[in-house]
């Protein structure tokens, strides 16, 4: 896929996210233990062959560009092409990604590149764009659309797009999933399409004054514009909430799952850092669960995602939990569907419960 341009769209809803993203974006939250969010479409993009990539932020970029870094976890770091940071200019709540893509015009416009693959960071999955993009070539579609068709849209996926795809495998017309039906052709929000019809499309949201949003037009458009379906298989999450973060960490504890995403074929790649092994004491007791590196683990560990430096003391019970990285769990603390993020701190023998549908955070660097 050297023939196109992969843009990372970070214009995506917060407003479930809660705490975690006061300080940060979404696209820099921490998963599966010594992930970023991010980190999947990243890994996905260059797994397919795509080395020239934009990631458009909307604000609170400190920690995804300390994250990035020059791209060299993910082979971006290069003379020609490579990764590009693209900042909101403006902290007007009318300038969305539009504005955003139409400041920052000159990246598209001096490419060469035939194609652009449009995606949000917020999807986690593995997925092989090459197959997307040579499924587009063979239809002659303006645009495909990917999504994924599920069993489970009145539990999971509140708030995403909803595809409506008639018997020919074109898409005529996008919905909202407000949870009615448990099955739903999910939007996975990603898009391929030609790099003059995206300069066209972002040139005419901004002249006619009607669209603030690229996916906008593209939904409003679609008697105007051939959109083809691509049926993504594999498993598929949107950390769209704090539930969905919650349960996307959890159900990477299923083997099953835990191995399709993190496939040896097309890896995840992430920022490293220098660690040692994690420590288990003598009296630990750890039962399914994914533990980082450099973490020190004296109590009992059931059912959870933990950082990267995490201390859990000595008789201390966590159960069901999310434990972000450089946290601190004191001797005799017992912790049950607990999300803590960053540098949390929990003194000796605190209780903290909370449930499966309301998981209790922790904020960052937060002691209790």
């Amino acid at each position: 896929m050297k023939n196109c341009i992969g843009i990372i769209n970070l214009d995506e809803n917060e407003n479930r996210m809660g705490e975690l993203v006061v300080n940060r974006s979404l696209a820099s939250v921490p998963i599966a233990a010594r992930y970023r969010v991010i980190d999947f479409v990243l890994s996905n993009m260059t797994n397919s062959g795509i080395n020239c990539i934009g990631i458009f932020t909307k604000n609170k970029s400190r920690s995804l560009i300390d994250h990035i870094t020059n791209g060299r976890p993910w082979d971006l770091n290069r003379k020609t092409d490579g990764l590009r940071v693209f900042n909101f200019g403006n902290d007007d709540p009318v300038y969305d990604d539009v504005h955003n893509f139409a400041d920052n015009i000159q990246f598209l416009n001096r490419s060469r590149k035939e194609y652009v693959l449009l995606a949000p960071s917020y999807m986690i999955c593995n997925i092989d764009y090459k197959e997307v993009l040579e499924y587009h070539k063979s239809t002659g579609k303006d645009i495909t659309i990917m999504y994924k068709k599920v069993n489970n849209a009145d539990e999971s996926f509140g708030d995403c797009g909803v595809l409506n795809i008639d018997d020919s495998g074109s898409v005529i017309s996008v919905g909202e999933n407000i949870g009615k039906n448990p099955k739903a052709n999910i939007n996975m929000e990603m898009y391929v399409l030609k790099r003059e019809l995206f300069l066209n499309i972002v040139n005419e949201c901004i002249s006619s004054g009607m669209y603030r949003k690229v996916k906008e037009y593209i939904h409003n458009n679609l008697n105007n514009l051939s959109a083809g379906a691509y049926e993504f298989k594999g498993h598929l999450d949107c950390i769209n909430s704090i539930k969905a973060l919650y349960d996307s960490n959890v159900a990477l504890l299923n083997k099953k799952v835990n191995k399709e995403i993190f496939n040896e074929e097309r890896p995840i790649y992430t920022k490293t850092k220098d660690e040692g092994p994690t420590f288990y004491s003598d009296n630990s007791n750890v039962v399914n669960s994914i533990i980082a590196n450099g973490c020190r683990i004296e109590g009992t560990v059931e059912n959870c995602v933990i950082g990267r430096r995490v201390y859990v003391g000595k008789n201390a019970k966590i159960k069901d939990c999310i434990i972000m990285q450089n946290s601190r769990i004191e001797d005799e603390v017992v912790l049950d569907n607990v999300i803590a993020d960053k540098g949390s701190e929990i003194r000796k023998g605190e209780t903290l419960i909370g449930s499966t549908m309301y998981p209790l955070v922790i904020k960052k660097k937060n002691w209790l």
